[in-house]
């Protein structure tokens, strides 16, 4: 999993690049992605900070709820994913166009850094609620909350964007670097002694505390959540997140290697430590026969452990495919092939434990194996005839791309992605549809107003982001 500011679409087929009548022109696709560019910088962002999605006049604004004319949201599609999209087009065009707007939405991102290193969910941007919030940029107090995380890949996200611009600027722009530097050492400085990592953090990792040692079964487990027992500080692989740590520090380790400077060359090597002690853990992690994959959550036993109380402890069928797909990559950015040894075993488990409709449970029982679920209102079932939507209680099967991986791995080899020519159809439909603003509106709904409120046009990040890139690529290739 690599997160690079160039543009998407890596897909293996090829589209059409043939020119055919009324074919938009160079000047048409430059004209229109400095005019989305614009309206996004100048009339979307609030200090450089970007949210989810709007409705069209802008009043109603949601990131993963519905937020203020004063926040702005780390997690993505949220300003980091925009910042690298700016970065795509400078790249594509060297106009300094997007790359102000790059620096600027920096800027929105280095006002969030916390004193611990790494960034919340949202930004805040009120000059009085942000004494609450123990910014590096601010004047909160001792009591300002300061726990970074590593949830829904916000604190990786935004690392990564600010190292690519760095690097873009050649390392010379001072507070970015330092910002970067300062978050990467805190990350690194959060890893347990056993390798794995918590959900957040505030300060860096007790060296007596979560030691190394090798996963197994509880002799029994409570059915009962009981309560949250602060679970976001146990070693946690929960919605893939230490997954994108190790991917984070793999991008961080390629970026910082090619730094003429001293201190940034032993940031790399750090980075690249960090990774091999998260595939000692993942090694460490796994659960023994006959259900040799991983659990969500630990506690300082390695044992599975509850986190929300909509996960119980078990063995993930979720997780286990993020684990597997992480120890593939340690292997290729290390070199080192004792992480590709627990993968076959886990392949095997999780191909016996398919659903019958060809998907994965997110929980399987321990020592049974039986598929869990919860009923709506929160009671922990073998039925999966009335569990909660807002959740993925079965996931898709990825086993046979990750034995592709896991082959190639053993070979010596490594995927390459193949960045297809973007279609000019999707080309031209996305530079008619820019409205007389600059842009992009489409059909809502809004997720968390009122049902009376949510059936609105829209203006989404996410749309943003995947057109100004593929413009982007579009320009790079002409």
């Amino acid at each position: 999993m690599r997160f690079l500011p160039t543009p998407a679409f890596l897909i293996i087929c090829c589209a059409a690049t043939g020119s055919h009548a009324g074919e938009v022109t160079r000047s048409e696709v430059e004209t229109a992605i400095v005019r989305a560019a614009t309206f996004f910088q100048k009339e979307v962002a609030v200090s450089g900070t970007y949210l989810w999605q709007y409705s069209a006049d802008l009043i109603k604004r949601e990131g993963e709820g519905i937020a203020t004319k004063t926040q702005g949201w780390v997690q993505p599609p949220g300003t980091p994913r925009v910042g690298l999209a700016y970065l795509a087009a400078w790249q594509a065009t060297s106009n300094v166009v997007f790359l102000e707007a790059a620096r600027e939405t920096a800027a929105g991102l280095l006002k969030g850094q916390l004193r611990s290193g790494g960034w919340q969910h949202s930004i805040e941007l009120d000059p009085e609620l942000r004494r609450k919030i123990a910014y590096r940029q601010g004047a909160g107090g001792d009591s300002a909350r300061n726990v970074s995380t590593f949830d829904d890949d916000s604190t990786q996200a935004a690392l990564r964007f600010l190292a690519h611009l760095d690097a873009t600027l050649g390392f010379a722009d001072a507070a970015v670097h330092e910002a970067v530097t300062f978050g990467t050492r805190a990350v690194l400085k959060a890893q347990y002694p056993n390798g794995g990592w918590p959900q957040g953090f505030e300060r860096a990792a007790a060296t007596n505390a979560y030691l190394p040692r090798k996963a197994s079964f509880p002799e029994e487990w409570n059915r009962q959540w009981p309560g949250s027992q602060q679970y976001w500080f146990q070693p946690t692989l929960n919605d893939n997140s230490l997954a994108t740590i190790v991917s984070t520090l793999a991008e961080l380790a390629r970026i910082y290697q090619a730094s003429t400077n001293d201190v940034d060359g032993a940031l790399a090597r750090d980075c690249r430590s960090a990774m091999r002690r998260a595939g000692d853990f993942l090694i460490a992690a796994q659960l023994p026969e006959p259900q040799p994959a991983w659990a969500q959550q630990y506690d300082e036993q390695m044992q599975p452990a509850w986190a929300r109380k909509f996960e119980p402890p078990a063995v993930s069928g979720g997780e286990s495919q993020g684990a597997l797909e992480t120890l593939v990559e340690i292997s290729w950015e290390t070199g080192e092939r004792k992480y590709l040894e627990p993968i076959p075993r886990a392949l095997a488990y999780l191909r016996r434990s398919r659903l019958a409709d060809g998907k994965l449970a997110r929980f399987y029982e321990l020592k049974t194996n039986r598929p869990l679920y919860f009923t709506r209102d929160y009671k922990l079932t073998y039925d999966d005839k009335d569990f909660p939507t807002h959740y993925s209680f079965k996931v898709a099967d990825r086993t046979a791309a990750i034995e592709r991986d896991y082959e190639r791995a053993v070979k010596g080899e490594r995927r390459t992605a193949t960045r297809r020519a973007p279609d000019l159809r999707e080309v031209e439909e996305v530079v008619r549809t820019l409205d007389a603003r600059g842009a992009w509106v489409e059909a809502g709904p809004l997720r968390f107003y009122p049902a009376a409120e949510r059936d609105v046009r829209v203006i989404k990040s996410a749309t943003f982001v995947r057109n100004l890139e593929l413009l982007a690529a579009y320009l790079e290739r002409r």
